[in-house]
């Protein structure tokens, strides 16, 4: 499945929601904390997963927050995104830091070849490194119609302290999608947005405006509607006059709603809060 296929199962859909699917051992609800971790976070995802099919287009998984929790929870990654495919979810593997070429084409082979552990349909890469972390992506854009999001502006209170400094007439973020935007013409697709795209944060609606005014062909990730800065008003600023060419990713606002539902199953919801962000979006724009 390449960007067309994301933007067909949002139109579908009508919710433009992908659900990051990152867990810490204290944010897992009652039931399943009481199993061992991570058994527990395993089967929370898959009930997640399940209960989410056919309601959001799109799933995130974070490899390095895998990672970090022990070898344990990184090896059930793989079924987890393997389930996820196959109940009809776009899944999106965000990359670990990458500070070389040889590190990038290894890690563009690992997780877009067909080797690769990971059942996913792009990936997310950090782009500070420069190009030289983003292009051996590109050839599994081209031959295998996976797609690559190049983090332009992180959604943290933090990131205006580098990325939005003036880098002679441009925002260094700017910058950064300049660069992006220098390898699309070669990848597009038939919605007329390429499958290298730019990430960029949910809380920032005057760079959503303009990255999405510059940029007619990149299609946009915005990140962190967790984070208090973000909401739907500025999410929309990411999709172009059709609804389309965006998808917006959210975390504990879905995996955690639990937490503001008294007697109700975590699920269910995870279930209500997206169809809340549905019909929130909905206000905003229409998915044609």
């Amino acid at each position: 499945m390449s960007i067309d296929g994301l933007q067909e199962k949002i139109r579908k859909r009508k919710s433009a929601l992908m659900a990051d699917i990152t867990l810490l051992p204290g944010q897992l609800p009652g039931r399943y904390a009481a199993e061992s971790f991570p058994e527990g976070y395993r089967q929370y995802a898959l009930d997640l997963l399940k209960g989410l099919k056919g309601q959001i287009p799109a799933v995130r998984f974070r490899l390095s927050a895998f990672a970090l929790l022990g070898a344990q929870t990184l090896e059930i990654l793989p079924e987890l995104t393997k389930q996820a495919s196959e109940l009809g979810f776009y899944v999106l593997l965000e990359a670990p830091e990458l500070n070389g070429r040889e590190l990038a084409e290894a890690a563009a082979a690992s997780l877009l070849g067909p080797e690769g552990l990971y059942r996913c349909d792009g990936v997310q890469v950090p782009f500070y490194a420069g190009s030289d972390v983003l292009e051996p992506f590109l050839p599994y854009c081209e031959t295998a119609r996976k797609d690559v999001f190049a983090t332009a502006r992180t959604p943290n209170r933090s990131a205006p302290e580098l990325q939005d400094l003036l880098n002679g007439t441009r925002l260094v973020h700017m910058a950064a999608a300049d660069r992006v935007s220098c390898y699309a013409d070669g990848l597009m697709g038939k919605f007329g947005y390429a499958r290298v795209g730019i990430a960029a944060s949910a809380g920032a609606p005057e760079s959503l405006k303009n990255l999405r005014a510059k940029y007619a062909n990149l299609f946009l990730l915005a990140d962190g509607l967790d984070y208090p800065s973000a909401n739907l008003k500025a999410v929309s600023y990411a999709f172009d006059r059709l609804g389309r060419g965006a998808v917006y990713c959210a975390g504990a606002m879905v995996t955690q709603a639990w937490r503001q539902a008294e007697n109700t199953d975590p699920v269910e919801a995870a279930q209500a809060e997206a169809e809340r962000q549905k019909k929130g979006l909905q206000r905003y724009i229409t998915f044609l």
